[in-house]
């Protein structure tokens, strides 16, 4: 339909009072780690998603025929329907974690949700592969805010790659967790470290964090994690990709060998593969991934040999079906001109990228979700973790580096039932 030729024309921090944590290294206080040190302003764009530079642009590599996938075109694809086994009242939890799952309105489990959460709720190591959009952030939440209900000393770290997708995890969390004297911390890269120490020093139940920024903690004293006995790693591959795999290991070797990990992703690359045994220890695997990309999603390349790229993007949002559209650049630079071109042309759009400040990425977001701004302008920052209803359209103006990256990009649209376009330039 659409390959057309152009040629030639904030953090919570609830409950924790008075309990143990992660522990102080030095003198008094509670929290993740208190004392030691003055406060600096470390982290920056490490924990932000801009690290891990060095591969080099490979998208050129990538078989074009891999961005169609025409929704309507008349193809058996054969696909075994996974059964759900439990609805949210089956599992084993407290009644009080119930009640908070009922009033999100979630009843029957995702297929990754279905097949993790027992595990997880026994302690269990798991590896959790699922299409992005499935539901994996709830599906280790659940069991483990149930785990601190049943020991409110327990510490819970959350690592991921980008800040979005901490806000994500820590906003899912004050859903499932309203009333249940619990808090969570956010500290990731380009946002305030002074006010994170604050944070920590009142005793929140789970971290969640960018690896750079927990790394400049630990370092400064602030966060211990010599009693955290359970940690996930959310969005594996992409650290390891980003660069993160040395701080990934240096988290790991601070915290008691007697823990619990869950790893969870969309892909799995074979270098996290071979990962994996250093982290978990007989872990369950489970993959309820059916297919690399969302049978949701009508996929599609526009020929713009020869064009101007910009007047073809132009001529698109300007059509009423692009009614809310993620476009991504490839670079921070490219990302911001096209963005601030886009609006001189009448276009409300906004950006995110590794140069913005935490507060301007916020900013940018909530104009986008609450449809302030129709167009969202955004390095693969934003190619994971964001979860944005009714996102009608990804454009990919610039090929993404690798076939992973483009996975997770037209992953923001066809969310859960829901249909969505992805057109990329090419």
């Amino acid at each position: 339909m659409y390959k057309k030729d152009f040629s030639g024309g904030r953090s919570s921090s609830r409950g924790g009072s008075g309990r143990p944590s992660f522990g102080g290294n030095r003198g008094g206080g509670r929290g993740f780690g208190n004392g030691g040190g003055g406060n600096r302003f470390g982290g920056g764009n490490r924990g932000g998603g801009n690290r891990g530079g060095g591969r080099g642009f490979q998208g050129a590599n990538i078989d074009i025929a891999r961005f169609i996938n025409k929704t309507n075109a008349i193809v058996e694809e054969k696909a075994v329907e996974y059964v759900i086994e439990h609805q949210f009242t089956d599992f084993k939890i407290e009644e009080s974690l119930k009640q908070n799952i009922i009033k999100k309105g979630y009843t029957t489990p995702t297929p990754i949700q279905d097949r993790t959460i027992p595990h997880a709720l026994l302690g269990q190591d798991v590896i959790g592969i699922a299409n992005t959009g499935t539901g994996k952030t709830a599906a280790f939440l659940i069991p483990l805010i149930n785990k601190v209900l049943l020991n409110p000393n327990e510490n819970i770290l959350i690592v991921v790659p980008t800040r979005e997708l901490a806000t994500q995890i820590e906003d899912e969390f004050r859903g499932f967790a309203r009333g249940l004297n619990m808090g969570a911390a956010v500290c990731v890269g380009g946002a305030s470290i002074g006010r994170q120490i604050d944070m920590l020093r009142r005793g929140p139940q789970f971290v969640i964090g960018t690896p750079g920024r927990l790394k400049d903690l630990i370092e400064q004293r602030k966060l211990s994690l010599k009693s955290c006995g359970t940690i996930v790693l959310d969005e594996a591959d992409r650290m390891l990709d980003m660069g993160f795999v040395h701080d990934m290991r240096y988290l790991m070797s601070l915290m008691p060998e007697n823990r619990q990990t869950l790893f969870f992703s969309a892909t799995m690359a074979g270098e996290i593969a071979k990962l994996t045994h250093q982290f978990l220890k007989n872990p369950v695997s489970i993959s309820v991934k059916t297919r690399e990309t969302s049978k949701n999603i009508e996929q599609d390349v526009v020929n713009v040999r020869g064009g101007n790229k910009i007047d073809i993007l132009t001529d698109m949002l300007i059509k009423p079906d692009f009614a809310k559209v993620l476009v991504f650049s490839r670079t921070k630079h490219g990302a911001e001109k096209l963005s601030l071109e886009l609006e001189r042309r009448g276009i409300k759009s906004a950006s995110i990228h590794g140069n913005k400040s935490q507060s301007q990425r916020e900013r940018a977001l909530a104009a986008f979700k609450t449809s302030r701004v129709n167009v969202l302008v955004a390095t693969d920052v934003a190619a994971r973790g964001l979860d944005i209803n009714d996102i009608s359209h990804v454009i990919n103006f610039d090929v993404p580096n690798t076939y992973e990256d483009y996975v997770h990009r037209i992953g923001r649209t066809g969310r859960g039932e829901k249909k969505g376009k992805a057109l990329t330039f090419v």
